[in-house]
């Protein structure tokens, strides 16, 4: 069934939406400052929890008239049924026809979720039976290379979810994994990337996995090709080591066959499946093999425990409803179009690079679902670095500058790694540093402070920036899994109420098809007939005559 394009009235023309503008002028003149002041337990009701997440959005300029007006919004839009909808797997991604179920790659083994009238859990529960049997194998030793030896590296080969995604988990989970199994991952098509990864690595003791739906991905089959050359060198050219070194995670079997990897070692997912969604299905197998299946398995259960909540949670207490519509008010009526994600935390130093994708891929959009032109902002910039690091780099400008932004804090009670008092002093930065965002420093403090008076400008901090914190026990397996499916229903919510398409990705495909008519000519022998514009074919013609001979 696919969801129809919302009947009714334009998204700026709504009640609500109107309402929600009288609530900014109203809170415009109303500083974080006072509206702490007016509620001395602001900190403590301005919270949820649920998963093991405690998000606090007390320090978000919003009072409880406009967490009402957001709520209305989303009763107006249908987000109840919306996400009964995605539970039910509808064809919510209308423009390519399908349903965005990545909720079933986490449901129970005795869940029943239909697509097209067929039940996909037992699907998905006989890949992770394979993919577990797979990585218990290589973990064992008993998985060998071609020559006998055992497996002793892991390199994952993907681009965009099939690479963000596992990077990300692997280095989030590091904690966790085997460390006399090293693992890289390859994704640029710039040779320097698989050069890098595998320099110091041995093909006769190194596992590549091919992270391909199609298996036909240009960058990532142009890596792969480069994987089995290196591989071949090192077995005189036996094409049938291929079999011992290569496993592919993918849907085209006869392309798989074809490049020489056994189908019986290929793991496959659904077109269901977005690639920004996919870290838990058979591309997580690089993950799997890190961590170990059990490991594995309670990932899968965080995911499981934020979706349960999202799906019968009410909206005032529903973690990923609540950060879903604190982005809509900050972009729409406060005017800010980027979020910082600052954890505080080593571990998950590349979260921010993979919430850019899951973010700003899904409603990086400014047409309706029912192809009309939006008349309002959509998806916000998403970056960010671990704290305190950024903080001695871009913070400068959150604090000070000209540009308003939301902050999403992330920190955890407990340190994976304890060094002395250096995780208390890593959380006492967190706290102060959204403290110091929300409440700034006026002129008078900075005069009390006996600064000189031409120093004060320089010293003020304007505060009403607003930010929230995540907090967690610890960083597990079960809590990264929450964390992620926390990130991807509140673009799910923010979607619905801008009546956007979350899981297509158009916006890939053009850079693409040009990009295999220009390498066409820049790689012909005779000068090619070029028809792009001016300035295209000038640095076509140039790179042309200026490059090295190979």
């Amino acid at each position: 069934m696919t969801v129809s394009p919302t009947i009714g009235p334009g998204l700026t023309s709504r009640p609500q939406w109107r309402a929600l503008r009288m609530h900014a002028e109203r809170l415009a003149g109303r500083p974080l400052r006072e509206l702490f002041a007016a509620d001395p337990l602001r900190g403590e009701r301005f919270a949820a929890e649920a998963a093991g997440l405690y998000l606090d959005y007390a320090k978000q300029r919003v009072d409880a008239d406009v967490l009402r007006a957001l709520r209305d919004l989303a009763d107006a839009v249908g987000l109840r049924e919306r996400i009964a909808a995605m539970f039910r797997g509808e064809h919510i991604n209308a423009t390519e026809s399908r349903p965005a179920l990545h909720v079933a790659l986490r449901a129970p083994q005795d869940d029943v979720i239909e697509v097209d009238g067929v039940d996909v859990v037992a699907d998905v529960h006989g890949v992770l039976a394979r993919m577990s049997a797979f990585a218990e194998r290589v973990r064992d030793g008993d998985w060998k290379g071609h020559d006998g030896r055992p497996i002793r590296a892991v390199v994952n080969i993907g681009i965009g979810g099939s690479d963000l995604g596992p990077v990300m988990a692997y280095e989030a989970l590091r904690h966790y994994s085997r460390r006399d199994l090293a693992f890289r991952f390859v994704s640029n098509v710039d040779g320097t990337d698989f050069v890098e990864a595998t320099r110091d690595l041995d093909p006769r003791e190194t596992l590549f996995i091919v992270c391909s739906k199609t298996f036909t991905t240009l960058e990532t089959l142009a890596n792969a090709h480069a994987a089995r050359a290196w591989t071949l060198a090192a077995y005189g050219g036996d094409a049938s080591a291929v079999a011992n070194h290569f496993v592919a995670v993918s849907t085209n079997a006869k392309e798989v066959a074809r490049f020489g990897i056994d189908t019986a070692n290929m793991f496959g997912f659904w077109d269901w499946v977005g690639g920004r969604y996919s870290m838990d299905s058979a591309v997580g197998l690089s993950t799997m093999l890190a961590i170990g299946p059990a490991n594995f398995r309670d990932l899968l259960s965080g995911f499981r425990a934020m979706d349960e909540h999202f799906r019968s949670a009410p909206f005032e207490q529903n973690l990923p409803v609540l950060m879903g519509l604190l982005g809509v008010w900050n972009t729409n009526f406060l005017g800010l179009d980027s979020v910082a994600v600052l954890p505080y935390e080593q571990y998950l130093k590349r979260f921010p690079a993979y919430l850019q994708q899951l973010t700003m891929e899904s409603n990086g959009k400014s047409v309706t679902r029912g192809g009309m032109r939006v008349d309002y902002a959509t998806g916000p910039v998403y970056w960010g670095e671990p704290g305190t690091n950024g903080q001695h780099s871009f913070y400068q400008l959150i604090h000070q500058g000209t540009r308003g932004i939301a902050c999403d804090f992330i920190g955890f009670c407990d340190a994976l790694a304890p060094l002395g008092d250096q995780h208390d002093l890593l959380i006492a930065n967190l706290f102060a540093q959204g403290e110091a965002l929300a409440f700034g420093r006026t002129a008078d403090e900075v005069r009390a402070e006996g600064t000189p008076e031409a120093l004060v400008p320089h010293r003020v901090f304007e505060g009403n920036r607003p930010s929230s914190t995540i907090l967690a026990q610890r960083l597990t397996p079960g809590t990264l899994g929450a964390l992620v499916a926390l990130y991807e229903h509140a673009v799910f919510v923010q979607g619905v109420i801008w009546d956007i398409d979350s899981f297509d990705q158009w916006g890939v495909e053009l850079g693409k098809i040009l990009a295999k008519t220009t390498a066409a000519q820049l790689a012909s022998e005779d000068e090619p007939v070029l028809a792009h514009d001016s300035s295209t074919n000038a640095l076509i013609r140039r790179y042309r005559s200026h490059r090295s001979p190979s």
